[in-house]
């Protein structure tokens, strides 16, 4: 028998509406305890999905109008009988309405643990699981879309296609290998690593989407970089739509980097805005500029800015070569002026390159397709069932390598009991992937990152 669990299932924020959700095999009695219907009828007399208008009461003469509605195991979220009361959104009513429900016999639900129970149930896989936090915490078109394809099963169901031609190759060899006399089809070599190459070009696909469905989940580490006064901050505060770097005419105004989550084109980028790169004897802005350094070297997308007004400057020489080759784009501002600037060098060594005026807000239409186009996801299926996170994207990969070694082997005349081996911790990883295997230290850490009430 589970314990009754309760938590308030919407924000902290006052709202119109606040949730309180109650899952376990007492929910539906501790709801009767706290909830009274304007009809008198009890909510145990409702079957699943019904609901009824009333009011929840609590000690300290609390009391407030509620909609209760009930789920019957297993037609639930969790699988589990669930009652939620629907109270008003203010923070002293549903925390009161909560502190009801755990004096009638509730206890207070930990992070996650309304999905946990959803996976541990058969709800959902854990890559489903998994999902929902990612639904909750999207900030983007395309990362929302990864997610809610998730939700919906189609990276289970990519995966488990993989899974099954695994299964299928390990059942062909371990029937050849145990019962080589019985009329067991022969298994060449060659119908061996075409039926494993198979398997490891739908992983690498897998894989190689799942870098990328990391990045839109994540958001992408984006530095904003140039010598002082090429419009950096003005760049910043248009991508941003609001004034977070301070804009001047006097150079080096920007000391430290200041950092903003940026949606373009339902793309997240996690932007910061560096100090212009420079010799300075001023020894704040100098720790400035190795920070700007330091950002630039981590970062996964650069916007380098030039000025068009002028010519390349030995500051701007240095940043092209420190660049060249790296995810970048070559912004030439100032575009709205005369123009100054040999290009050629920058054409030569960057291959994204966009004329605006940050300004005069021109070119940045242009510059957003050039994001989508130097990041790769403007070919990317969001919807398609991605992988969305470095824990799936480990396993995949692992599972990947595992797969790789059988080829090798194959090629090598190794034993198929060895063989098998490898195909096998291939599987072991898809089923940690999806939760099928997986040990429950994985799972207490993945719920643990959930919040409150889901």
């Amino acid at each position: 028998m589970s314990e009754t669990i309760a938590a308030i299932a919407t924000g902290q924020d006052p709202g119109g509406i606040g949730v309180i959700r109650i899952s376990g095999n007492n929910a539906v009695e501790i709801g009767d305890k706290v909830f009274k219907s304007v009809s008198g009828k009890k909510l145990a007399s409702l079957s699943g999905y019904h609901a009824m208008y009333g009011r929840v009461e609590g000690k300290n003469d609390f009391s407030d109008e509620a909609v209760a509605l009930v789920f019957i195991s297993p037609h639930s979220y969790t699988g589990e009988d669930v009652v939620e009361l629907s109270c008003h959104g203010g923070r002293y009513s549903t925390e009161m309405t909560l502190k009801a429900c755990i004096d009638a016999g509730a206890r207070p639900a930990q992070a996650g643990e309304f999905t946990k129970r959803a996976f541990e149930n058969g709800k959902m896989s854990l890559t489903q699981a998994e999902s929902v936090m990612n639904i909750v915490s999207s900030n983007g078109k395309q990362s929302a879309m990864a997610a809610m394809a998730a939700r919906e099963g189609k990276l289970s169901k990519n995966i488990a296609e993989i899974c099954n031609m695994l299964k299928d190759i390990d059942a062909t060899l371990a029937a050849w290998s145990d019962f080589p006399e019985d009329d067991t089809p022969v298994v060449t070599e060659d119908e061996l690593i075409k039926s494993l190459e198979k398997a490891e070009e739908k992983l690498t696909e897998v894989v190689e989407a799942g870098k990328y469905g990391c990045l839109i989940q994540e958001g992408i580490r984006t530095v904003i970089c140039g010598r002082p006064n090429v419009g950096k901050s003005t760049l910043m505060n248009l991508l941003s739509g609001k004034e977070k770097s301070i804009v001047t005419d006097i150079p080096g105004t920007t000391r430290d980097t200041v950092d903003e989550s940026v949606n373009v084109d339902g793309c997240v980028l996690l932007l910061s805005d560096t100090a212009g790169i420079r010799e300075t004897n001023d020894k704040v802005e100098t720790i400035g500029v190795e920070r700007a350094k330091k950002a630039i070297e981590t970062a996964q997308l650069i916007l380098a800015l030039f000025d068009s007004s002028e010519e390349l400057q030995k500051e701007d020489i240095e940043l092209i070569d420190m660049i060249a080759g790296r995810p970048s784009i070559a912004i030439i501002n100032k575009s709205d002026k005369n123009k100054k600037i040999d290009d050629k060098y920058i054409l030569n060594k960057i291959k994204h390159t966009v004329y605006i005026s940050a300004r005069e807000e021109l070119g940045i239409e242009e510059l957003k397709k050039s994001i989508l186009s130097v990041t790769q996801l403007e070919n990317l299926d969001a919807a398609s069932g991605i992988i969305i996170n470095e824990r799936q994207l480990y396993c995949a990969k692992i599972a990947l390598e595992n797969i790789g070694k059988a080829i090798d082997d194959t090629k090598y005349g190794m034993t198929f009991d060895a063989i098998n081996v490898s195909i096998d911790n291939a599987l072991e990883k898809l089923f940690e992937l999806t939760g099928e295997r997986v040990s429950e230290e994985i799972v207490n850490e993945i719920f643990s990152k959930f919040c409150i009430g889901k």
